[in-house]
C-alpha cells in the first residue's frame, strides 16, 4: 500500500478500499449528487447496511470501475490503465 492507495471508510480501518459505496442523503442533497464511502472486502456489507437502513446507499461499485468511469467523465485516462 503506497500513500497514494484509497483506504477504506469503516472506523480505525487501514486497509486497501476495494470497493465505492454511492450515496445521498435526501433531506440534505439533490437527488443527482453523490458522495462515496470507500469500503474493504471486510467492511464492505457493513457500511453498506448502514447506509441501506437509512435509505441512503445508491450504489456499490468496485472501486476499479469507479475510478475507469470517472476518468471517462472527465476525458482523462485511469491511473495504470488506458483510456476508457
Amino acid at each position: 500500500m503506497t500513500d497514494e492507495t484509497p483506504i477504506c471508510s469503516a472506523k480505525g480501518c487501514r486497509a486497501a478500499a476495494v470497493w465505492v459505496l454511492a450515496w445521498n442523503n435526501p433531506k440534505v442533497h439533490t437527488p443527482e449528487r453523490r458522495k462515496t464511502w470507500l469500503a474493504c472486502e471486510e467492511h464492505r456489507e457493513h457500511l453498506s447496511q448502514f447506509l441501506g437502513v437509512r435509505g441512503f446507499l445508491k450504489d456499490v461499485v468496485l472501486l476499479s470501475q469507479w475510478t475507469a468511469a470517472e476518468a471517462a467523465r472527465d476525458g482523462s485516462t485511469p491511473p495504470g490503465g488506458s483510456p476508457a
